[in-house]
């Protein structure tokens, strides 16, 4: 499964943000901008707001109670606790993860499960090896994987055992910017860009009074992370936009090209030709995790979510049967793809 790893740990981001470069606080009219910018979860954070201040110390405490309640590289995180199997009743942001998990979870027959770690990391090391995990270590790591073997009971997280790991890392990212965008909403700011990571909530206008921009980067081989060629452009407002699919991350079989996506009720690696997900929600939480289960479920399967999931609009690069890039976008969004 494809959970964008670490919460603390970056990858590299499939969406490159297109916000024209302002001075700090100049002013558009009546209208002042501000833009602030900085480094958590491991990676960087871009957000930009209409306000004559700055709300940068604040929007750092909350992001810092985001990572104090999801982080398991946090020794004093809530869910590092319920994964030492402290007794101890989890907060309001790890329950609200923990229930929008599980709803995933079923909505996509368990294509998005925030168990899936060690299976994760099993074969992460093994493609670095070349040493791949054995169908017997496979069957080891699978009895403690699967978010079926937890439940919540009131305020405490149950474990069937005490192996299983939580590691909310493929939604925390987007949880963190809702968060941030909740914030500014609470302070009136009515028009925002809300930027962790690659993972994006978008209010009203931008500074030109139009809808913001949000680039697609083209999928390339490219390990270091340096092209930033654009697939497209969306324009898009008051919605929130996540992709998935590390596709400098892959592997050739028979010619084509796979990203590194492990399915979690299997235990192997998928080999769909999904090579980015990117879905666009009315939460980024909600659009980081379908971005992951696409990755898992593949082209098809993910059509058939979004047909039954109205809210939801993907725009998806694949590989076709001649392994060429080809490009699969839900039908509403082609009012989005920026002229």
């Amino acid at each position: 499964m494809d959970r964008k790893r670490k919460i603390s740990i970056a990858l590299p981001v499939a969406v490159l943000l297109l916000v024209a470069l302002f001075v700090f606080g100049e002013k558009r009219g009546t209208k002042v901008y501000q833009h602030d910018s900085g480094l958590v979860f491991g990676t960087s954070y871009n957000i930009t707001y209409e306000c004559a201040e700055s709300h940068k110390a604040d929007i750092e405490k909350v992001l810092q109670s985001v990572d104090n309640s999801l982080s398991p590289f946090n020794k004093a995180s809530v869910i590092t606790a319920v994964n030492q199997n402290k007794d101890v009743e989890a907060d309001d942001k790890l329950i609200e993860v923990y229930e929008l998990a599980r709803n995933v979870y079923q909505d996509t027959d368990g294509a998005f499960d925030i168990t899936v770690a060690p299976l994760v990391n099993a074969w992460g090391f093994g493609f670095k090896s070349g040493n791949m995990p054995t169908a017997k270590d496979i069957d080891s790591i699978m009895a403690f994987v699967g978010f079926s073997k937890t439940s919540l009971s009131g305020k405490r997280i149950m474990k069937q055992d005490k192996r299983i790991m939580l590691d909310c890392s493929a939604i925390a990212k987007g949880y963190g910017v809702d968060m941030i965008a909740r914030y500014l909403a609470q302070e009136g700011i009515e028009n925002y860009m809300v930027e962790i990571g690659g993972e994006v909530v978008v209010k009203g206008c931008n500074e030109s009074g139009k809808p913001w921009k949000i680039g697609v980067t083209k999928p390339v081989d490219d390990t270091l992370a340096v092209n930033q060629e654009l697939q497209t452009v969306l324009s898009l407002s008051d919605k929130a936009l996540a992709t998935s699919g590390n596709y400098r991350n892959f592997y050739y079989k028979d010619g084509k090209k796979y990203a590194h996506t492990i399915d979690p009720k299997t235990g192997y690696p998928v080999q769909h030709n999904i090579l980015s997900a990117t879905v666009i929600a009315n939460s980024c939480a909600k659009a980081d995790a379908y971005a992951t289960a696409f990755m898992v479920l593949g082209l098809e399967k993910a059509q058939k979510v979004l047909a039954r999931q109205k809210e939801l609009k993907a725009y998806f690069i694949y590989t076709d049967s001649n392994g060429r890039n080809a490009v699969w976008f839900s039908p509403e969004l082609k009012n989005d793809i920026a002229k």
